[in-house]
Protein backbone atom coordinates (compact mmCIF):
# COMPACT_ATOMS: atom_id res chain seq x y z
CA UNK A 1 0.00 0.00 0.00
CA UNK A 2 2.75 2.42 0.90
CA UNK A 3 4.72 1.41 -2.12
CA UNK A 4 1.74 2.16 -4.39
CA UNK A 5 1.35 5.59 -2.82
CA UNK A 6 5.00 6.33 -3.32
CA UNK A 7 4.70 5.26 -6.98
CA UNK A 8 1.71 7.64 -7.55
CA UNK A 9 3.57 10.58 -6.03
CA UNK A 10 6.60 9.95 -8.21
CA UNK A 11 4.41 9.69 -11.29
CA UNK A 12 2.63 12.98 -10.50
CA UNK A 13 5.96 14.67 -9.87
CA UNK A 14 7.44 13.53 -13.19
CA UNK A 15 4.32 14.69 -15.00
CA UNK A 16 4.44 18.13 -13.43
CA UNK A 17 8.15 18.42 -14.24
CA UNK A 18 7.58 17.55 -17.92
CA UNK A 19 4.74 20.04 -18.18
CA UNK A 20 7.04 22.80 -17.01
CA UNK A 21 9.57 21.89 -19.76
CA UNK A 22 6.97 22.17 -22.63
CA UNK A 23 6.19 25.61 -24.21
CA UNK A 24 2.91 27.21 -23.28
CA UNK A 25 0.02 26.27 -25.52
CA UNK A 26 -1.08 29.21 -27.71
CA UNK A 27 -4.72 30.19 -27.66
CA UNK A 28 -6.79 28.75 -30.50
CA UNK A 29 -7.06 30.83 -33.70
CA UNK A 30 -10.26 32.40 -34.82
CA UNK A 31 -12.37 30.16 -36.98
CA UNK A 32 -12.69 30.56 -40.75
CA UNK A 33 -16.29 31.60 -40.39
CA UNK A 34 -15.19 34.35 -38.04
CA UNK A 35 -12.66 35.66 -40.61
CA UNK A 36 -15.21 35.59 -43.45
CA UNK A 37 -17.66 37.53 -41.34
CA UNK A 38 -14.99 40.09 -40.56
CA UNK A 39 -14.28 40.55 -44.31
CA UNK A 40 -17.96 41.03 -45.05
CA UNK A 41 -18.25 43.67 -42.36
CA UNK A 42 -15.06 45.58 -43.26
CA UNK A 43 -14.24 45.03 -47.00
CA UNK A 44 -17.53 44.66 -48.89
CA UNK A 45 -18.76 48.21 -48.22
CA UNK A 46 -15.56 49.61 -49.76
CA UNK A 47 -15.94 47.29 -52.78
CA UNK A 48 -19.52 48.43 -53.35
CA UNK A 49 -18.45 52.05 -53.10
CA UNK A 50 -15.73 51.46 -55.78
CA UNK A 51 -18.23 49.85 -58.16
CA UNK A 52 -20.64 52.73 -57.69
CA UNK A 53 -17.94 55.31 -58.44
CA UNK A 54 -16.83 53.45 -61.61
CA UNK A 55 -20.42 53.14 -62.85
CA UNK A 56 -21.05 56.84 -62.27
CA UNK A 57 -17.80 57.77 -64.08
CA UNK A 58 -18.55 55.78 -67.26
CA UNK A 59 -22.17 56.92 -67.38
CA UNK A 60 -21.06 60.55 -67.34
CA UNK A 61 -18.58 60.07 -70.27
CA UNK A 62 -19.68 61.50 -73.69
CA UNK A 63 -21.43 58.94 -75.87
CA UNK A 64 -19.03 59.59 -78.77
CA UNK A 65 -16.36 57.48 -77.05
CA UNK A 66 -18.08 54.32 -78.23
CA UNK A 67 -19.48 55.54 -81.54
CA UNK A 68 -16.36 54.60 -83.48
CA UNK A 69 -16.82 50.87 -82.76
CA UNK A 70 -17.73 49.19 -86.06
CA UNK A 71 -19.60 45.87 -85.95
CA UNK A 72 -18.09 43.18 -88.19
CA UNK A 73 -20.99 42.58 -90.52
CA UNK A 74 -21.88 43.42 -94.14
CA UNK A 75 -21.55 47.18 -93.61
CA UNK A 76 -17.92 46.85 -92.50
CA UNK A 77 -16.47 47.64 -95.94
CA UNK A 78 -18.68 50.70 -96.35
CA UNK A 79 -17.65 52.01 -92.94
CA UNK A 80 -13.97 51.26 -93.65
CA UNK A 81 -14.13 53.13 -96.94
CA UNK A 82 -15.82 56.10 -95.30
CA UNK A 83 -13.19 56.63 -92.63
CA UNK A 84 -10.77 59.45 -93.46
CA UNK A 85 -7.07 58.74 -93.71
CA UNK A 86 -4.34 60.36 -91.65
CA UNK A 87 -3.09 62.24 -94.69
CA UNK A 88 -6.58 63.49 -95.62
CA UNK A 89 -7.14 64.78 -92.08
CA UNK A 90 -3.78 66.55 -92.15
CA UNK A 91 -4.53 68.15 -95.50
CA UNK A 92 -7.95 69.33 -94.32
CA UNK A 93 -6.35 70.83 -91.23
CA UNK A 94 -3.75 72.68 -93.29
CA UNK A 95 -6.25 73.76 -95.92
CA UNK A 96 -4.59 71.80 -98.73
CA UNK A 97 -6.71 70.53 -101.58
CA UNK A 98 -6.01 66.87 -102.16
CA UNK A 99 -6.19 67.14 -105.95
CA UNK A 100 -3.58 69.86 -105.93
CA UNK A 101 -1.27 67.69 -103.84
CA UNK A 102 -1.05 65.02 -106.53
CA UNK A 103 -0.32 67.31 -109.43
CA UNK A 104 2.11 64.75 -110.74
CA UNK A 105 4.55 64.44 -113.60
CA UNK A 106 5.60 68.07 -113.65
CA UNK A 107 9.30 68.80 -113.67
CA UNK A 108 10.62 70.87 -110.82
CA UNK A 109 8.26 69.30 -108.28
CA UNK A 110 9.51 67.48 -105.21
CA UNK A 111 10.89 63.98 -105.46
CA UNK A 112 8.11 61.40 -105.42
CA UNK A 113 8.21 58.25 -103.35
CA UNK A 114 6.79 55.44 -105.46
CA UNK A 115 5.91 51.82 -104.69
CA UNK A 116 6.11 49.27 -107.52
CA UNK A 117 4.68 45.88 -106.62
CA UNK A 118 6.16 43.17 -108.80
CA UNK A 119 8.98 45.59 -109.54
CA UNK A 120 11.55 42.83 -110.06
CA UNK A 121 9.51 41.28 -112.86
CA UNK A 122 9.65 41.80 -116.61
CA UNK A 123 7.57 44.97 -116.99
CA UNK A 124 8.09 46.16 -113.41
CA UNK A 125 11.89 46.30 -113.67
CA UNK A 126 11.73 48.40 -116.84
CA UNK A 127 9.29 50.74 -115.11
CA UNK A 128 11.66 51.03 -112.14
CA UNK A 129 14.49 51.97 -114.53
CA UNK A 130 12.45 54.85 -115.91
CA UNK A 131 11.31 56.10 -112.51
CA UNK A 132 14.86 56.04 -111.10
CA UNK A 133 16.12 57.80 -114.21
CA UNK A 134 13.48 60.48 -113.69
CA UNK A 135 14.79 61.05 -110.15
CA UNK A 136 12.05 59.41 -108.10
CA UNK A 137 12.58 57.38 -104.94
CA UNK A 138 11.37 53.84 -105.67
CA UNK A 139 10.42 50.97 -103.36
CA UNK A 140 10.11 47.57 -105.02
CA UNK A 141 8.03 44.85 -103.38
CA UNK A 142 8.34 41.39 -104.94
CA UNK A 143 8.10 37.77 -103.79
CA UNK A 144 10.27 36.61 -106.75
CA UNK A 145 7.72 34.06 -107.93
CA UNK A 146 8.28 35.24 -111.50
CA UNK A 147 10.55 38.22 -110.86
CA UNK A 148 14.34 38.03 -110.56
CA UNK A 149 16.75 40.00 -108.40
CA UNK A 150 19.04 40.26 -111.43
CA UNK A 151 16.47 42.54 -113.09
CA UNK A 152 17.04 45.27 -110.49
CA UNK A 153 20.53 44.38 -109.31
CA UNK A 154 22.03 47.40 -111.06
CA UNK A 155 20.09 49.71 -108.71
CA UNK A 156 21.55 48.23 -105.52
CA UNK A 157 23.50 50.91 -103.65
CA UNK A 158 21.37 53.71 -105.10
CA UNK A 159 19.97 55.69 -102.15
CA UNK A 160 16.75 56.23 -104.13
CA UNK A 161 16.10 52.49 -104.45
CA UNK A 162 14.78 49.97 -101.92
CA UNK A 163 13.96 46.29 -102.44
CA UNK A 164 11.64 44.37 -100.11
CA UNK A 165 10.97 40.64 -100.43
CA UNK A 166 7.27 40.44 -99.66
CA UNK A 167 4.13 38.81 -101.05
CA UNK A 168 1.30 41.30 -101.53
CA UNK A 169 -1.27 38.75 -100.37
CA UNK A 170 -0.03 39.83 -96.93
CA UNK A 171 -0.62 43.48 -95.91
CA UNK A 172 2.28 45.91 -95.74
CA UNK A 173 2.42 49.52 -94.53
CA UNK A 174 4.65 52.00 -96.37
CA UNK A 175 4.55 55.77 -96.87
CA UNK A 176 4.46 56.55 -100.61
CA UNK A 177 2.83 58.99 -103.02
CA UNK A 178 2.04 56.56 -105.83
CA UNK A 179 1.47 52.82 -106.14
CA UNK A 180 2.02 50.95 -109.40
CA UNK A 181 0.38 47.59 -108.75
CA UNK A 182 1.94 45.09 -111.17
CA UNK A 183 2.30 42.10 -108.85
CA UNK A 184 0.46 39.18 -110.43
CA UNK A 185 1.54 36.11 -112.43
CA UNK A 186 0.70 37.01 -116.04
CA UNK A 187 1.52 33.88 -118.06
CA UNK A 188 -0.60 30.70 -118.18
CA UNK A 189 2.23 28.57 -116.80
CA UNK A 190 2.40 30.72 -113.67
CA UNK A 191 -1.14 31.93 -113.01
CA UNK A 192 -2.57 28.41 -113.30
CA UNK A 193 -0.09 27.32 -110.64
CA UNK A 194 -0.61 30.33 -108.37
CA UNK A 195 -3.99 31.89 -109.24
CA UNK A 196 -3.99 34.81 -106.83
CA UNK A 197 -4.36 38.48 -107.69
CA UNK A 198 -7.59 39.62 -105.98
CA UNK A 199 -6.25 39.58 -102.40
CA UNK A 200 -3.07 41.43 -103.38
CA UNK A 201 -5.09 44.12 -105.12
CA UNK A 202 -7.34 44.50 -102.09
CA UNK A 203 -4.33 44.91 -99.80
CA UNK A 204 -2.74 47.54 -102.04
CA UNK A 205 -6.00 49.46 -102.31
CA UNK A 206 -6.20 49.40 -98.52
CA UNK A 207 -2.70 50.83 -98.36
CA UNK A 208 -3.59 53.54 -100.87
CA UNK A 209 -6.60 54.49 -98.77
CA UNK A 210 -4.64 54.69 -95.52
CA UNK A 211 -1.88 56.90 -96.88
CA UNK A 212 -3.77 58.83 -99.57
CA UNK A 213 -1.63 57.53 -102.46
CA UNK A 214 -2.60 57.42 -106.12
CA UNK A 215 -3.12 53.83 -107.27
CA UNK A 216 -2.56 52.35 -110.73
CA UNK A 217 -3.86 48.87 -111.53
CA UNK A 218 -2.27 46.95 -114.39
CA UNK A 219 -5.19 44.99 -115.74
CA UNK A 220 -5.10 42.97 -118.95
CA UNK A 221 -6.66 42.50 -122.36
CA UNK A 222 -7.77 39.10 -121.02
CA UNK A 223 -10.77 40.87 -119.45
CA UNK A 224 -12.22 40.82 -122.99
CA UNK A 225 -11.95 37.00 -123.08
CA UNK A 226 -12.55 35.56 -126.55
CA UNK A 227 -13.97 38.82 -127.89
CA UNK A 228 -17.02 39.09 -130.12
CA UNK A 229 -16.03 42.68 -130.95
CA UNK A 230 -12.96 43.50 -133.04
CA UNK A 231 -10.91 45.56 -132.38
CA UNK A 232 -11.66 45.85 -128.66
CA UNK A 233 -12.62 49.20 -127.16
CA UNK A 234 -12.66 49.99 -123.45
CA UNK A 235 -16.47 50.05 -123.33
CA UNK A 236 -16.70 46.42 -124.47
CA UNK A 237 -17.65 44.15 -121.55
CA UNK A 238 -16.00 41.03 -122.90
CA UNK A 239 -16.84 37.38 -123.50
CA UNK A 240 -15.21 35.42 -120.66
CA UNK A 241 -15.71 31.84 -119.52
CA UNK A 242 -16.05 32.24 -115.72
CA UNK A 243 -15.17 28.60 -114.97
CA UNK A 244 -12.54 27.91 -117.63
CA UNK A 245 -8.87 27.13 -117.14
CA UNK A 246 -7.98 30.78 -117.77
CA UNK A 247 -10.71 32.24 -115.57
CA UNK A 248 -8.48 32.49 -112.49
CA UNK A 249 -6.59 35.20 -114.39
CA UNK A 250 -9.37 36.65 -116.56
CA UNK A 251 -11.98 36.92 -113.84
CA UNK A 252 -9.36 37.79 -111.24
CA UNK A 253 -8.40 40.89 -113.19
CA UNK A 254 -12.05 41.79 -113.80
CA UNK A 255 -12.62 41.57 -110.05
CA UNK A 256 -9.52 43.68 -109.44
CA UNK A 257 -10.96 46.39 -111.70
CA UNK A 258 -14.23 46.21 -109.75
CA UNK A 259 -12.45 46.63 -106.42
CA UNK A 260 -10.41 49.52 -107.79
CA UNK A 261 -13.51 51.41 -108.88
CA UNK A 262 -15.30 50.59 -105.61
CA UNK A 263 -12.46 52.15 -103.62
CA UNK A 264 -12.50 55.15 -105.92
CA UNK A 265 -16.23 55.72 -105.55
CA UNK A 266 -16.49 54.68 -101.90
CA UNK A 267 -13.31 56.18 -100.42
CA UNK A 268 -12.31 58.83 -102.94
CA UNK A 269 -9.03 57.08 -103.76
CA UNK A 270 -7.38 58.37 -106.93
CA UNK A 271 -7.09 55.37 -109.23
CA UNK A 272 -5.91 54.56 -112.75
CA UNK A 273 -6.63 51.38 -114.76
CA UNK A 274 -4.51 50.12 -117.66
CA UNK A 275 -5.52 47.14 -119.81
CA UNK A 276 -2.26 45.74 -121.13
CA UNK A 277 -2.08 43.82 -124.40
CA UNK A 278 0.70 41.38 -125.35
CA UNK A 279 4.08 42.84 -124.43
CA UNK A 280 7.58 41.55 -125.18
CA UNK A 281 11.18 42.58 -124.61
CA UNK A 282 14.31 41.88 -122.56
CA UNK A 283 13.94 40.27 -119.12
CA UNK A 284 10.93 38.15 -120.04
CA UNK A 285 10.92 34.72 -118.42
CA UNK A 286 12.59 32.24 -120.76
CA UNK A 287 9.89 29.56 -120.41
CA UNK A 288 6.73 31.34 -119.31
CA UNK A 289 4.44 29.88 -121.96
CA UNK A 290 3.79 33.17 -123.77
CA UNK A 291 4.08 33.01 -127.52
CA UNK A 292 6.91 35.49 -128.15
CA UNK A 293 9.20 34.12 -125.44
CA UNK A 294 8.34 30.58 -126.53
CA UNK A 295 9.28 31.21 -130.17
CA UNK A 296 12.50 33.07 -129.35
CA UNK A 297 13.73 30.50 -126.81
CA UNK A 298 12.85 27.60 -129.13
CA UNK A 299 14.62 29.15 -132.13
CA UNK A 300 17.76 29.87 -130.08
CA UNK A 301 17.79 26.26 -128.81
CA UNK A 302 17.29 24.88 -132.34
CA UNK A 303 13.90 23.48 -131.36
CA UNK A 304 10.73 23.54 -133.50
CA UNK A 305 8.50 26.61 -133.09
CA UNK A 306 5.26 25.28 -131.59
CA UNK A 307 2.15 26.80 -133.16
CA UNK A 308 -1.14 25.86 -131.51
CA UNK A 309 -4.21 25.27 -133.64
CA UNK A 310 -4.07 26.45 -137.23
CA UNK A 311 -1.89 29.45 -136.39
CA UNK A 312 -4.47 31.96 -137.62
CA UNK A 313 -5.16 33.40 -134.18
CA UNK A 314 -4.15 37.05 -134.06
CA UNK A 315 -2.33 39.03 -131.41
CA UNK A 316 -0.87 42.53 -131.10
CA UNK A 317 2.65 42.89 -129.75
CA UNK A 318 4.06 46.01 -128.10
CA UNK A 319 7.63 46.55 -126.99
CA UNK A 320 8.10 47.00 -123.25
CA UNK A 321 9.41 50.57 -123.46
CA UNK A 322 6.18 51.66 -125.17
CA UNK A 323 4.12 50.10 -122.37
CA UNK A 324 6.19 51.78 -119.64
CA UNK A 325 5.69 55.15 -121.32
CA UNK A 326 1.94 54.55 -121.40
CA UNK A 327 1.80 53.54 -117.74
CA UNK A 328 3.66 56.63 -116.63
CA UNK A 329 1.49 58.94 -118.72
CA UNK A 330 -1.60 57.32 -117.30
CA UNK A 331 -0.36 57.69 -113.71
CA UNK A 332 0.58 61.34 -114.20
CA UNK A 333 -2.56 62.26 -116.12
CA UNK A 334 -6.02 63.25 -114.99
CA UNK A 335 -8.02 60.35 -116.40
CA UNK A 336 -9.02 57.18 -114.57
CA UNK A 337 -9.45 54.86 -117.51
CA UNK A 338 -9.56 52.04 -118.26
CA UNK A 339 -7.16 52.56 -121.15
CA UNK A 340 -6.06 49.98 -123.69
CA UNK A 341 -2.26 49.98 -123.85
CA UNK A 342 -1.07 47.91 -126.78
CA UNK A 343 0.20 47.98 -130.33
CA UNK A 344 -2.66 47.87 -132.86
CA UNK A 345 -0.41 46.09 -135.36
CA UNK A 346 -2.04 42.66 -135.75
CA UNK A 347 -0.11 39.44 -136.46
CA UNK A 348 -1.23 35.86 -136.83
CA UNK A 349 0.80 33.25 -134.98
CA UNK A 350 2.23 32.04 -138.28
CA UNK A 351 3.30 35.58 -139.20
CA UNK A 352 5.00 35.95 -135.81
CA UNK A 353 6.79 32.65 -136.30
CA UNK A 354 8.11 33.85 -139.65
CA UNK A 355 9.41 37.10 -138.09
CA UNK A 356 11.25 35.01 -135.49
CA UNK A 357 12.69 32.83 -138.26
CA UNK A 358 13.93 35.92 -140.12
CA UNK A 359 15.50 37.32 -136.95
CA UNK A 360 17.16 34.18 -135.55
CA UNK A 361 17.18 31.18 -137.87
CA UNK A 362 15.56 31.01 -141.33
CA UNK A 363 15.71 27.21 -141.14
CA UNK A 364 13.78 26.93 -137.88
CA UNK A 365 10.98 24.37 -138.17
CA UNK A 366 7.34 25.09 -137.34
CA UNK A 367 5.41 22.38 -135.50
CA UNK A 368 1.62 22.42 -135.13
CA UNK A 369 -0.06 21.24 -131.93
CA UNK A 370 -3.69 21.08 -130.71
CA UNK A 371 -5.01 24.41 -129.54
CA UNK A 372 -5.38 25.21 -125.85
CA UNK A 373 -8.74 25.67 -124.12
CA UNK A 374 -10.40 29.13 -124.31
CA UNK A 375 -7.59 30.52 -126.48
CA UNK A 376 -8.88 33.84 -127.95
CA UNK A 377 -9.15 33.85 -131.72
CA UNK A 378 -8.55 37.57 -132.19
CA UNK A 379 -6.96 40.25 -130.09
CA UNK A 380 -6.33 43.82 -131.21
CA UNK A 381 -6.63 47.01 -129.14
CA UNK A 382 -8.44 50.15 -130.11
CA UNK A 383 -6.13 52.82 -128.67
CA UNK A 384 -8.07 55.89 -129.82
CA UNK A 385 -8.79 56.87 -126.23
CA UNK A 386 -5.12 56.65 -125.19
CA UNK A 387 -4.10 58.72 -128.20
CA UNK A 388 -6.64 61.42 -127.44
CA UNK A 389 -6.44 61.68 -123.65
CA UNK A 390 -2.88 60.51 -122.90
CA UNK A 391 -1.14 61.58 -126.08
CA UNK A 392 0.30 58.06 -126.24
CA UNK A 393 0.88 55.54 -128.99
CA UNK A 394 3.54 52.83 -129.50
CA UNK A 395 6.58 53.73 -131.58
CA UNK A 396 8.64 50.49 -131.67
CA UNK A 397 7.68 48.01 -134.39
CA UNK A 398 7.93 44.24 -133.97
CA UNK A 399 10.78 44.09 -136.52
CA UNK A 400 12.75 46.64 -134.48
CA UNK A 401 11.96 45.38 -131.00
CA UNK A 402 12.28 41.64 -131.47
CA UNK A 403 16.08 41.68 -132.11
CA UNK A 404 16.58 43.52 -128.81
CA UNK A 405 14.76 40.75 -127.00
CA UNK A 406 16.82 38.13 -128.85
CA UNK A 407 20.01 39.79 -127.62
CA UNK A 408 18.89 39.43 -124.02
CA UNK A 409 17.72 35.83 -124.44
CA UNK A 410 20.92 34.80 -126.20
CA UNK A 411 23.06 36.23 -123.41
CA UNK A 412 21.00 34.56 -120.66
CA UNK A 413 20.94 31.21 -122.42
CA UNK A 414 24.51 31.03 -123.68
CA UNK A 415 26.39 34.05 -122.31
CA UNK A 416 26.81 35.21 -125.92
CA UNK A 417 26.27 38.82 -127.00
CA UNK A 418 27.53 38.40 -130.55
CA UNK A 419 25.76 37.44 -133.74
CA UNK A 420 22.13 38.48 -133.64
CA UNK A 421 22.82 40.54 -130.54
CA UNK A 422 24.75 43.04 -132.65
CA UNK A 423 21.83 43.27 -135.05
CA UNK A 424 19.49 43.92 -132.13
CA UNK A 425 21.58 46.80 -130.87
CA UNK A 426 21.75 48.42 -134.27
CA UNK A 427 17.99 48.11 -134.63
CA UNK A 428 17.50 50.27 -131.56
Amino acid sequence: MSSELIHRRETQKSTSDSSRDQPPISPPRKSTNHQFGYMLRQRVPFLLIGVAIATLFFNLLPSRSTSSIVPLHDSFLETELALPTRRVLLEEKEGIKRKARVSLGLKGKRQKRILVTGGAGFVGSHLVDRLIERGDSVIVVDNFFTGRKENVLHHMGNPNFELIRHDVVEPILLEVDQIYHLACPASPVHYKFNPTNVVGTLNMLGLAKRIGARFLLTSTSEVYGDPLQHPQVETYWGNVNPIGVRSCYDEGKRTAETLTMDYHRGAGIEVRIARIFNTYGPRMCLDDGRVVSNFVAQALRNEPLTVYGDGKQTRSFQYVSDLVEGLMRLMEGDHIGPFNLGNPGEFTMLELAKVVQETIDPNARIEFRPNTEDDPHKRKPDISRAKELLGWQPVVSLHDGLPLMVTDFRQRLFGDVKGTGGKGLSAA
